[in-house]
């Protein structure tokens, strides 16, 4: 009976106990599933707000694969839809793309209405294809800048898929054994001379500037003529000043050896024969001088017989020292032998001519001039081996040859210039090499240095109008005209023997002196 009356109270409470667990497992897990359904609600609301946070969009799957973002949504009723025929469909869609293909996504109307002078503004005026060219269409005018464009950068054959490669293309390279072997672009070995110096490299050029290579003695009038003797220390200059001056070239005191007056001849052009023996001076004048250097004597030689030239201004002299050319009216090239200064033949173009290169064994001789074309002479024969249209020219201003003989520049009236292989232009190849269209006035003069490595261009139309260029890789030196310093007109630049200095008369009548530092020699 006591046991009975202890017990029955022990397990009611029990009872009461496991009765309060569940009460707070099932609380427990109502609080647990309204947490999970509050946190289902807000990650809603985020997508919603923000994007899919944390289902990001998984592409190439269809929708209902992945719980993401309802922004997006694709529409894939079109691709459900079957076409009639599929073969009409895909012949369609063929005649659409060959439609559109090449054709611009959007054309300016205003560029048909709009008007441009190309004559007005420098830089354009290379875009003429007549000299008194002057407005033209805004189509036009882009037509022109992409050919302009497509000329000076023209495409690699590796860069060009097969349907870009023209016929032209393919008949040159499977024409001649050599092939590509050739091309510019792949080997600069046959445009250096070998001489065992150290090639140039291209970018920048190292230079030194030095005192004024006539700081003993400026002029103060344009300097027409600088030239270095063959033993690399004498220099002289020339011009409108009518002296004649001589100095020794040192690169620090430059002393003045001897100073010539000419009264009645303001001097154009004064250039030493290739042996050293003599200077040919010339002016606007019916006659022209010869300074023997060994003897210190003036000869004045003129008019030349049969002949009627005003003047005798422009000349060039044969590399074998033997004749020199002079410019004469209606397009006639006078020959004259240094040895008897007597007129030993004539040589006749089409147009005027504006300048002459001897080649570099004196036996040829390159003209150009009036009518856009150059003439290759055999002074053998006196007659005319070849000539061609220079590329984009209406007028030869100035004519260089290469110490090898294996180039020419030229360089036109509209501040053009062109480097050609010789042999290929002989061989009926019109095609530069390379386009030079850094300067924008008329090109008066060029140079090339003792190993054909630097060309240099000159024009006296504006202030530090002056390019090198890079023979070997066929680019201008982007440090060239020094940037700090003011060159005034620069008229005529030469190299010494060595290409150690490099002098420059300018129209203020001073001769810049520069010392190339990758030639060890002067």
């Amino acid at each position: 009976m006591s046991t009975l009356s202890q017990n029955a109270p022990t397990s009611k409470a029990r009872r009461e106990e496991t009765e309060d667990d569940v009460r707070a497992k099932r609380r427990k897990m109502e609080e647990e599933k309204q947490r999970e359904s509050e946190q289902v609600e807000m990650k809603k609301l985020e997508n919603l707000l923000f994007g899919s946070l944390y289902n990001p969009v998984s592409f190439g799957k269809r929708e209902g694969d992945v719980e993401g973002s309802d922004l997006f949504r694709v529409d894939r009723s079109a691709a459900r839809q079957t076409p009639d025929s599929e073969d009409d469909d895909e012949q369609d869609s063929d005649e659409e793309r060959v439609i559109r293909k090449g054709e611009a996504a959007w054309e300016d109307e205003e560029e048909k209405e709009i008007n441009i002078n190309i004559a007005s503004v420098n830089r354009l005026r290379k875009l003429r294809k007549e000299e008194d060219e002057g407005l033209i269409s805004g189509s036009e005018y882009i037509a022109r800048l992409r050919a302009h464009h497509a000329k000076l950068n023209p495409g690699t054959d590796w860069a060009r898929t097969d349907s870009q490669i023209t016929d032209g293309d393919s008949s040159d390279d499977d024409g001649g054994e050599g092939g590509d072997d050739d091309d510019i672009l792949r080997t600069n070995e046959d445009l250096v001379v070998k001489s065992g110096g150290s090639k140039l490299c291209s970018g920048l050029l190292e230079y030194s500037e030095h005192a004024d290579a006539n700081i003993a003695d400026p002029s103060d009038a344009p300097i027409n003529s600088v030239q270095f003797h063959q033993n690399a220390q004498l220099l002289l200059t020339a011009g409108n000043d009518r002296r004649l001056r001589f100095f020794q070239i040192d690169g620090k005191r430059n002393t003045k050896i001897q100073s010539i007056f000419l009264e009645d001849c303001p001097i154009h052009k004064a250039a030493f024969l290739p042996n050293g023996s003599q200077v040919i001076v010339s002016g606007r004048r019916k006659y022209f001088y010869s300074f023997d250097l060994e003897n210190a004597k003036f000869d004045k030689i003129g008019p030349l017989v049969g002949r009627e030239e005003k003047s005798l201004e422009s000349f060039e002299v044969s590399q074998d020292s033997k004749t020199v050319a002079f410019m004469g009216n209606g397009g006639y090239i006078l020959l004259v032998s240094t040895k008897t200064k007597e007129l030993t033949g004539t040589l006749k173009m089409n147009g005027s001519v504006r300048s002459l290169a001897f080649s570099d064994d004196g036996k040829q001789l390159l003209s150009s001039g009036g009518d856009g074309q150059v003439y290759v002479w055999d002074l053998r024969t006196m007659k005319c081996l070849y000539k061609g249209v220079d590329e984009g020219s209406t007028c030869g201003t100035s004519l260089c040859s290469s110490p090898n003989g294996a180039l020419f520049a030229s360089g036109t009236d509209r501040g053009i210039v062109n480097i050609y292989k010789k042999a290929e232009f002989l061989g009926g190849k019109r095609k530069p090499i390379k386009t030079v269209d850094n300067l924008t006035s008329e090109i008066d003069f060029l140079k090339f240095n003792h190993d054909g490595q630097i060309l240099a261009i000159i024009s006296r139309m504006n202030k530090d109008s002056v390019k090198l260029v890079h023979v070997p890789s066929l680019t201008v030196f982007s440090n060239w005209p020094p940037p700090n310093k003011q060159m005034n007109y620069p008229r005529c630049l030469d190299f010494s023997p060595g290409s150690g200095f490099m002098a420059m008369g300018n129209a203020s009548g001073k001769v810049l002196l520069y010392k190339l530092n990758h030639y060890m020699n002067a």
